[in-house]
């Protein structure tokens, strides 16, 4: 039998018009549809980070795990990624370690440097210098989940409590450059490549090769589909295709050439969004082949809320899935 796919929760929180009010209901809907995503055997929610929008985009992902964690028993959460040089490296270890303990080993942090110098220059971080604030932050939180005291700017200090995940919490190293890769594989820890991206790959196992350390690749698949479910598609991408297309511009107006990303758009209008597949408004009994096709089964990823979907909206779409999708997977 063919291995099933992990299902995926996304949720970043966009709004295209976001005030205090609609913000508050998305959050508190998003962790309702986490609670409900558990208790209907999901694997995962995942979320990320991102500062200085306008459109209320995720800029908390470890206190949104930490509710996440809170409402469910069972669910991960990934936040992919986490802009990990704009945090404190003492603060994050703690913060990292508590929400371990918190959720019994249910946290999945993939470490990214992040693509926008605004977000350095609204935390007052040195864009050029990302590369060696990524090293002391990935430095600081292998040493600080030991427990034991180590050097940090030079003086000693001890970090506690110690994370329940050991050695340490699952920590993978993001990103499509070959520096992203070297540090994964000199540091040990698992990559994260942002695209299917076969060559990166090699490349971080000859690295890891060269400096003797263990580790593994989570690829992407070929194609990521960002989904959301609906009876009627059409009817769908003429009603609320304009949220999809929100949020497949901004992300893209985000990244530079040289950037590569599993869903990432390069579309102009919703017409070309829908041809494009990157996001995809299917039937219960489309996303059921999508999950059958050959290598298709990797990973569903819905997308309830996607672009300030309205929130009645997203629940129809996870309700779809769970009721008529996840029972017939082992099918």
């Amino acid at each position: 039998m063919p291995a099933l796919p992990v299902t995926v929760l996304r949720i970043n929180l966009v709004d295209p018009a976001p005030t205090p009010a609609t913000l508050s209901a998305r959050y508190r809907a998003a962790v309702e549809m986490a609670a409900f995503a558990d208790d209907r055997g999901f694997t995962m929610v995942q979320t990320e980070e991102h500062h200085a929008t306008s459109n209320g985009w995720m800029p908390s992902p470890l206190t949104f795990a930490g509710a996440v964690f809170g409402a469910t028993r069972r669910i991960g959460v990934t936040v992919s990624a986490l802009i990990t040089p704009l945090h404190d490296p003492l603060r994050l270890a703690e913060d990292l370690a508590s929400l371990d303990l918190l959720s019994g080993g249910r946290l999945v942090t993939v470490a990214g440097l992040g693509y926008r110098p605004e977000e350095y220059a609204a935390h007052g971080k040195d864009w050029p210098g990302r590369g060696p604030l990524q090293d002391e932050a990935l430095e600081t939180l292998l040493s600080a989940w030991t427990g034991e005291p180590f050097t940090y700017r030079g003086r000693t200090v001890r970090v506690t409590p110690r994370p329940y995940t050991q050695p340490h919490p699952l920590l993978l190293i993001g990103g499509s450059s070959r520096a992203a890769a070297r540090r994964a594989a000199r540091l040990g820890l698992p990559f994260f490549p942002s695209a299917h991206l076969p060559g990166l790959a090699a490349y971080y196992d000859e690295q890891r090769a060269a400096h003797g350390t263990d580790g593994w690749v989570m690829q992407p698949p070929e194609r990521t589909a960002l989904l959301h479910l609906s009876e009627d598609p059409d009817r769908t991408w003429a009603e609320y295709g304009s949220h999809l297309l929100h949020e497949a511009r901004m992300y893209a107006s985000w990244q530079s050439s040289g950037i590569r990303s599993a869903v990432r758009s390069s579309a102009r209008d919703a017409a070309a969004l829908r041809e494009e597949g990157v996001y995809r408004v299917l039937t219960p009994d489309d996303c059921l082949r999508l999950a059958r096709r050959p290598g298709g089964g990797g990973s569903l990823i819905l997308h309830p809320l996607c672009g300030g979907m309205p929130v009645d909206e997203g629940w129809r779409s996870l309700h779809l899935f769970a009721e008529r999708v996840l029972p017939r997977l082992q099918d």
